[in-house]
């Protein structure tokens, strides 16, 4: 029997819940989350880095990072809910005149855009940051003191929760397997467990968004990207405090985690693909890059059975394509952010639920990031994608 739903979301991780949840809290309560795993959060969500930033490069990304890191900041009064915010900084380090200069312009592009938490560093000033680090050719960096990690899976628990509260529903085991449409656009949204008659629909199926589009005969040029990261056992010799650091050099970056460490490093060989299998030879290439900027990482233990890898869903210019998809009523976008998506979570939810519910939204321009920039030759790049 088929049912039916104002809003049918497809994908149950963390920018679906967000979206469900700003949906609801604008009014609109007969929200349907479809959710292809057994549990949410077995894709993306649950695999993230969990870093959350503003040291962005374009206005539309900074813009969407202090949304975002002012809910997160604020969620647990908000949510009822904690979402492990915690601002111990991003600090990223420059080895060559071109890297400093490109972060100077960052900052100039950031601090215009409202950010007031960021600064230059020179290099005595990254050392007493991370005393640790070899510090020889870094000639100066940036650091921002509200940059810093939330737990995803908590932030996704979170906003679900509240989002059921109020009306939405989430049902899990549902793979979408088509979605139809006639005149009007969008249709009915079959799943493995029921089809849901609808006029609008969310992609907000993380990897898997390229498939979801194609069901309505839309081309969307966002692609899988396997990124592995690997936890140190208990390490005392780096602080716990201690900011997420990247070598702008190498792209090798760190961050505490619990009693260790949680390294990662973006390998440019790696192709476009499902895979999630993790690479046990990735522990020794990132160790090797981890130890040539940091020494004292030579006496750190890995147990590469810990390590694991996810999936990345990129976009041409590394933003996400946000709203409507032209030619096709009531299917809306909000996919491809490139790393991205669980720090901009909050900001995605509430410019979705205004694109839906009222056709316009004040967060950002919401222009530059539809899905028609593309063919349009409208593309700006993100360049401080890591």
């Amino acid at each position: 029997m088929k049912k039916s739903a104002d809003v049918v979301i497809i994908g149950g991780g963390i920018v679906g819940a967000s979206i469900a949840y700003h949906l609801t809290q604008g009014g609109c309560r007969d929200v349907v989350v479809l959710e292809r795993e057994s549990h949410q959060g077995k894709g993306s969500t649950g695999k993230s880095m969990g870093g959350v930033r503003a040291q962005f490069s374009t206005e539309s990304s900074i813009r969407m990072s202090l949304f975002s890191i002012r809910f997160f900041r604020d969620f647990e009064e908000i949510m009822g809910h904690p979402s492990g915010y915690r601002a111990q900084g991003y600090l990223l380090l420059a080895t060559t005149e071109r890297h400093l200069s490109y972060l100077r312009a960052n900052v100039q592009i950031q601090t215009a855009a409202g950010l007031d938490t960021v600064r230059l560093l020179t290099t005595d000033d990254i050392v007493k940051i991370v005393p640790q680090l070899r510090s020889d050719d870094i000639i100066g960096g940036t650091f921002c003191s509200t940059d810093g990690f939330v737990d995803p899976y908590s932030v996704m628990t979170g906003f679900t929760l509240r989002a059921a509260d109020q009306g939405a529903q989430v049902i899990r085991d549902a793979e979408v397997t088509a979605i139809d449409c006639d005149s009007q656009g969008v249709a009915t949204v079959h799943s493995t467990q029921a089809s849901f008659a609808t006029r609008i629909v969310v992609n907000a199926s993380g990897p898997w968004a390229a498939q979801i589009a194609k069901m309505v005969n839309l081309d969307l040029p966002v692609e899988p990207l396997r990124r592995m990261l690997v936890p140190t056992e208990p390490f005392e010799k780096i602080s716990h405090g201690a900011p997420m650091t990247i070598d702008l050099s190498t792209g090798f970056h760190f961050r505490p985690e619990g009693l260790g460490l949680l390294m990662a490093w973006a390998d440019p060989a790696e192709k476009p693909s499902f895979n999630t299998n993790f690479d046990r030879s990735f522990v020794e290439r990132v160790l090797t890059l981890g130890v040539s900027r940091v020494p004292v990482l030579e006496e750190v233990a890995v147990n590469p059975s810990r390590a694991w890898a996810g999936l990345y869903e990129m976009s041409p210019d590394h933003h996400p394509v946000l709203g409507a998809a032209p030619g096709i009523g009531g299917f809306f976008l909000a996919n491809g952010f490139s790393g991205h998506g669980v720090m901009h979570s909050p900001a995605t939810g509430r410019i979705l639920a205004d694109l839906i519910l009222t056709g316009s939204t004040d967060l950002i321009d919401a222009k530059l990031l539809d899905y028609s920039r593309f063919a349009e030759g409208r593309m700006i790049q993100e360049t401080a994608v890591f």
